[in-house]
């Protein structure tokens, strides 16, 4: 084998004489690059869109304002880019960490002196802009850390189907190979490249692209590497017991490791989520008890300041805090998106309608939009209503202080004392119907992602029940191929032992293609039309009918020990997985009772609380009107400024509603991460449900203790004050 300087002088030579012939003849050699295109092609399917446009910001500021780095920094930044496998510079990014906030503190402060002429926003956009230097500069980091959690995701199979391959077919390239197909990406994408770099002769060897590569999960993951040096010096060993020895440890260790750093994270998991727990809900909640009554006795705070702290600051800070958490996770756990492995089945992401034997597939955007957008004009409809001079509707009892002349009224539109401006609506029924402001945010996403997912989710549930059966099964196939029956009688053997199991369906169907379509068993399995995998889209199922394809050409003997271990294999996972589940219950339990109860609840009684508040001081302001009419003009005012401001019930409720909104949305993406890490199809799935049923029970609550709480307030102000 040539050495590497021998490589580089052949490069020489054939450059000086490839400068050669273009001087002699006068014409340019055609030199191919070499590339991989089925990892180019790969890369740019797999690679988000908004990575794609942050790549373009990044090499479009690095034109515009140039920043070398940090020299100490551009390393790690380095290595940062190269995991996430993206086309920038450490000087564009740096460039896009000044430039970006640059850009938002001037937009946004333009925008909001224009529309509200408020200096708040100034101030506010320009400590936002400045907050997001740092975050911006860390974004290579931040794509990296998710890329990580992703490919973790898949680390325990990755080494499950090298050590299933190499069981029977010591090979590591093809063994790499086998697990890239059998993976979904980010992992395989990563595989994919460990191969291209030595198909474009980066490395002189698999053995050393792998080792390259591996150093990537040094500081993340060791027990990753330890378990691929154990498959690797599998291929030096002189015997074969001591051969299939290191394979079985390689996959007992990132088992055995994997659950060893998920109980420390269990452990030390319980302090940040309290605090999380305190600063996305507790503190939030207790200061919107108390801010109605502090607005009402200050000038110039109005709905939108508060939107801007409850609805973007607030949020924004959870949401650090969260991924922060999701940080500290450990690898190599995790679930993955079947639709990402099987693209076939992307086509359940839609809402299917069958009309005989034609399918119609859906997008759920298009309900998720309608719905949304419905509501969002009910829930808009005071402010609309008011732009056309519509009369204002009252019910309840008669009331002649109130503009309607009616206790409630439905959009009690007010005068202020202090500035003559027309404020509101006050109206209890305006702040009824600003729940469907609500309710089109939260139901418009969560129907969008509940009709996404739960077709797959579905599917992947049957298939996991399948897989949980199929250990058995293989064990059973792998005896009778072990008592010397052919492939073909052991099929059926296993399923009739297994009738009326999943696993007993998946081997009667692939018995069934023999016995009537006269298959092979290759084909009775593969066959992309009557195959038995159509029905069971598993990789893992998939994966290990492969390595009997390949190990019968060997012998049943073989055959029968390789269904053996992978059997044992699917067990031992299943166990770990199984003992992971219960170190995080408690945790995941409390968080999701605060998602689905706690916090639509306790949000749902403030609204109430705020709405009697606002009726009351309303009310008193009035009434305080009235007595003061014979004062002096700026002593009224002064008088009935104190009880006549305050925030409409209407736009506390859709700060509020947002808010309850948004923090089940964070929460929701936490849960799912530390649970399952970066598990996209459930998230999607619990975001759905979770968005729908919080939404509802808050607006559920909203509603009932508004109507009970302004009853209240309307006795009070009867009996105590006559009003």
């Amino acid at each position: 084998m040539p050495t590497q300087s021998d490589k580089e002088r052949m490069r020489d030579l054939a450059e000086f004489y490839r400068q050669q012939i273009e001087k002699e003849l006068g014409a340019k050699t055609y030199s191919p690059k070499i590339t991989s295109r089925e990892y180019q092609e790969f890369k740019q399917e797999y690679m988000p869109r908004h990575i794609t446009i942050y790549e373009k910001l990044c090499n479009l500021s690095g034109k515009i304002l140039k920043i070398k780095p940090d020299k100490k920094k551009e390393p790690d930044m380095l290595e940062n880019i190269s995991i996430s496998h993206l086309d920038i510079t450490p000087s564009g990014v740096i460039s896009f960490s000044f430039l970006a906030p640059i850009v938002i503190i001037l937009v946004g402060s333009l925008l909001s002196f224009l529309l509200v002429q408020s200096k708040f926003f100034i101030i506010f956009f320009f400590i936002i802009g400045i907050s997001l230097i740092k975050p911006f500069g860390k974004l290579p980091e931040y794509i990296a850390n998710n890329w990580r959690l992703k490919a973790s995701n898949q680390m325990v199979l990755c080494i499950f189907y090298v050590v299933t391959y190499m069981r029977h077919t010591s090979n590591l390239e093809n063994a790499l190979e086998f697990a890239a197909d059998h993976l979904a990406p980010p992992l395989s994408l990563d595989l994919k490249k460990v191969l291209w770099d030595v198909e474009t002769e980066k490395y002189d060897s698999i053995k050393e692209s792998l080792d390259i590569y591996l150093e990537t999960w040094k500081k993340w993951n060791f027990e990753f590497i330890e378990s691929f040096h154990l498959v690797e010096s599998s291929l030096y060993e002189g015997s074969e017991e001591r051969r299939l020895n290191a394979l079985d440890k390689s996959l007992d260790v990132i088992l055995s490791e994997t659950y060893e750093k998920m109980l420390h994270y269990a452990h030390n998991l319980q302090s940040p989520i309290t605090m999380l727990h305190m600063l996305g809900i507790i503190l939030p909640i207790l200061g919107l008890v108390i801010l109605p009554l502090v607005v009402s006795f200050m000038e110039g705070v109005e709905w939108y300041h508060i939107a801007a702290l409850y609805n973007v600051a607030l949020p924004v800070a959870i949401y650090y805090l969260g991924k922060v958490v999701l940080s500290r996770r450990p690898t190599g756990y995790g679930q993955t998106d079947i639709s990402e492995e099987n693209p076939e089945l992307k086509k359940y992401k839609n809402v299917i309608i069958k009309l005989g034997n034609i399918e119609f597939l859906i997008n759920p955007i298009i309900f998720s939009i309608f719905i949304g957008a419905l509501l969002l004009i009910i829930g808009l409809s005071p402010i609309l209503l008011h732009s056309v001079n519509f009369m204002d509707i009252g019910f309840g009892a008669e009331d002649a202080s109130s503009p309607c002349l009616k206790k409630f009224c439905l959009l009690e539109y007010r005068e202020s004392p202090t500035t003559g401006e027309i404020r509101g609506p006050y109206g209890l029924g305006a702040a009824i119907l600003s729940l469907a402001v609500t309710l089109s945010l939260g139901l418009g996403i969560g129907i969008f992602y509940r009709l996404r997912s739960k077709n797959i989710i579905k599917i992947r549930e049957r298939a996991k029940k399948l897989e949980l059966e199929f250990a058995s099964a293989l064990f059973q196939l792998g005896n009778r191929l072990g008592d010397g029956l052919p492939a073909e009688v052991a099929f059926d053997k296993v399923a009739n032992m297994m009738e009326g199991t999943v696993s007993g369906n998946f081997f009667s169907l692939v018995s069934a293609n023999i016995k009537k379509l006269g298959m092979g068993i290759k084909q009775a399995i593969f066959d992309p039309v009557h195959g038995a995998l159509i029905s069971f889209p598993s990789n893992l199922i998939e994966s290990s009918m492969k390595v009997l394809i390949q190990s019968v050409k060997k012998g049943p003997v073989i055959a029968a020990q390789a269904l053996t271990n992978v059997s044992r294999y699917i067990k031992e996972i299943h166990s770990v997985n199984e003992r992971l589940q219960d170190l995080l219950a408690d945790i995941i339990s409390s968080m999701n009772s605060q998602i689905k109860f706690l916090t639509p609840a306790i949000a749902g009684i403030v609204i109430g609380i705020t709405s009697m508040v606002t009726t009351i001081l309303g009310k008193l302001g009035t009434q305080l009107q009235d007595v003061t009419s014979g004062s002096s003009a700026a002593q009224g005012a002064g008088l009935i400024g104190i009880f006549g401001e305050g925030i409409p019930t209407y736009h506390f409720q859709i700060i509020v509603g947002l808010y309850v909104v948004q923090i089940t949305y964070i929460l929701t993406i936490l849960v799912n991460g530390i649970e399952n890490g970066s598990d996209k199809l459930n998230e999607k799935y619990e975001l759905g449900n979770n968005m729908i049923r919080s939404t509802v029970l808050y607006c559920i609550i909203s509603l009932i203790v508004m109507l009970l709480f302004n009853i209240i307030a309307g006795q009070i102000l009867t009996t105590s004050l006559g009003v």
